[in-house]
């Protein structure tokens, strides 16, 4: 045998780890309206760059006549490849393989994927389709998911993860996904669950199918778990792709800058601004539109759009460079912060200042939203997060008050008092302890019942409240806000403050880690 049949052999068993679970198993993945995890692979890296590593890993398993059964590339799919020319490392489960079951050996080669993009630092994006621990091989499997969540622990905050459910996500295999960063889910053929319908039924007697408990879109707008969904394998690999070109390599890196022809707003386009927020405070309107006027070219990709729509966080550019947004959203429970609005924003702020990512918030908040059940439920516990966050967060802040900005939430709502670097106001903000309606309903109550008139002097004493305090003008004298300005000029100034605080140095005291009031 010459060095040609070794070539020859050599390429065979390639052919055959490439093959997974077979030609029938294939047919049957792609029935299902899944794609195999070669396939995903190509799509979402660019064109020719992917580089596999340990194709010929094998298990070393013997209980349960596991011993003698192949499963081609164990199962699971790793290497690294390019997007838009950037490093990325990335594993893909192959469900054609054991259903994509997680033993000892499919865990190394996931360990070892983690491993490289951290000492590289470059993002590692998983493709998860598993049906969860590879039973034969018992509590090596947990083993194996045990050193993929530390990784994910300990390289949190060091290299974006990102992972995708393109399949069945259960188990133990969930924990995994909610410890990264960002999670994507396929609508219709993804779902996460800790327990399945099966377990559920037999431990509660509720009958649920998958999709119902833990399908793309309970977790995209009543959980929480998932911060994008699609209705298309390709539309979500798109949405990666789209991510990645918004966020830095690793937490020592600034983002990507991308190249803007035009990074000021036409006289159309900033008199749009004066029309978008009523004047009324109590008048509802959609925020994104203003996120629209401030962006480049439009271009703002929305985190969680469909959870806690009351406050709305993402990634935009201004001058080409990536920025955080965090923004009250007036359309849904009048823009107040409660339980999952808090949870959502303090995420988001703390993912910002990992990755050198300045933080603009907009605020036009009447405060948190009361309730019995909030109280229970710990809002004082969760709102207390956002104010940790936004204290914590060394990256540049600024703030740009659009309309009320009342009470804790104004505080919380990343206030010079908490470490904004910069704060504006619109000229009809409004910056108080309350609203006009309830503080003169307080101050001036004994008058008003005693009045013979109690709606004309409670009517006179709202407007004198307001004229006096509601306005950003006694906060501007009080130096906690550094400039009134034109709305229409909002995006110069912020491209202004961004320029002057790009490059800010802020340490915070020496300590292992804070803690958060989890």
């Amino acid at each position: 045998m010459d060095i040609f049949d070794k070539i020859e052999e050599m390429e065979e068993r390639r052919f055959k780890v490439k093959q997974g679970g077979g030609d029938k198993r294939i047919d049957s993945q792609h029935e299902r309206g899944k794609q195999t995890a070669r396939e995903r692979i190509e799509k979402l890296l660019d064109e020719g760059s992917f580089v596999e590593l340990n194709p010929f890993i094998e298990h070393r398993g013997t209980a349960f006549d596991l011993q003698g059964k192949e499963a081609p590339g164990e199962g699971v799919v790793t290497g690294y490849g390019k997007i838009d020319d950037r490093l990325v490392f990335i594993f893909a489960q192959d469900f054609t393989v054991f259903g994509g079951a997680l033993g000892e050996m499919h865990a190394l080669k996931i360990s070892k994927m983690m491993d490289f993009a951290a000492e590289n630092g470059a993002p590692i994006i998983g493709l998860n389709d598993s049906g969860g621990a590879r039973i034969q091989e018992g509590v090596l499997s947990l083993d194996g998911y045990g050193h993929i969540f530390y990784r994910n622990s300990i390289y949190s905050g060091v290299i974006p993860q990102i992972s995708v459910i393109m399949g069945p996500c259960a188990g133990g295999a969930v924990y995994s996904p909610a410890i990264t960063d960002f999670v994507f889910m396929v609508e219709k053929t993804s779902q996460m669950f800790i327990t399945g319908p099966k377990v559920i039924k037999s431990v509660t007697g509720a009958s649920i199918n998958g999709e119902e408990l833990g399908g793309a879109n309970v977790h995209h707008s009543v959980s929480g778990n998932a911060h994008f969904a699609a209705k298309t394998e390709e539309e979500v690999l798109n949405e990666v792709r789209r991510l990645i070109s918004f966020l830095p390599s690793n937490n020592k890196e600034n983002p990507p800058r991308k190249i803007v022809t035009k990074n000021v707003l036409n006289e159309e386009e900033a008199d749009q601004l004066l029309n978008i927020v009523p004047i009324d405070s109590t008048k509802v309107y959609d925020v994104r539109k203003v996120l629209y006027c401030i962006v480049d070219n439009r271009d703002f990709m929305e985190v969680q759009a469909s959870f806690a729509k009351n406050i709305v966080v993402g990634f935009g550019r201004i001058d080409g460079k990536t920025i955080g947004i965090i923004a009250n959203q007036p359309k849904f429970k009048a823009g107040g912060l409660d339980i999952d609005s808090s949870d959502k924003c303090s995420r988001f702020i703390r993912f910002c200042d990992c990755f050198n990512i300045p933080l603009i918030t907009f605020v036009d908040v009447s405060g948190f939203i009361p309730g019995v059940m909030q109280e229970h439920r710990g809002i004082i516990r969760h709102g207390a997060k956002i104010l940790y966050a936004y204290s914590e967060a060394t990256v540049p802040k600024i703030t740009i008050i659009l309309r009320k900005a009342f009470g804790g939430a104004y505080v919380a709502l990343n206030s010079k008092s908490i470490g904004a670097d910069l704060v504006f106001a619109w000229p009809n903000a409004e910056i108080a302890v309350m609203g006009p309606e309830g503080a003169a309903n307080i101050i001036y109550r004994k008058e008003i019942e005693k009045s013979s008139n109690p709606e004309k002097i409670r009517t006179e004493k709202i407007s004198e409240y307001r004229n006096k305090f509601a306005n950003p003008y006694t906060a501007a004298a009080n130096g906690m806000i550094d400039d009134i300005i034109d709305p229409r000029n909002t995006k110069k100034v912020l491209k202004s403050s961004l320029e002057m605080l790009g490059k800010k140095k802020k340490t915070l005291p020496c300590k292992k880690h804070g803690n958060i009031p989890l």
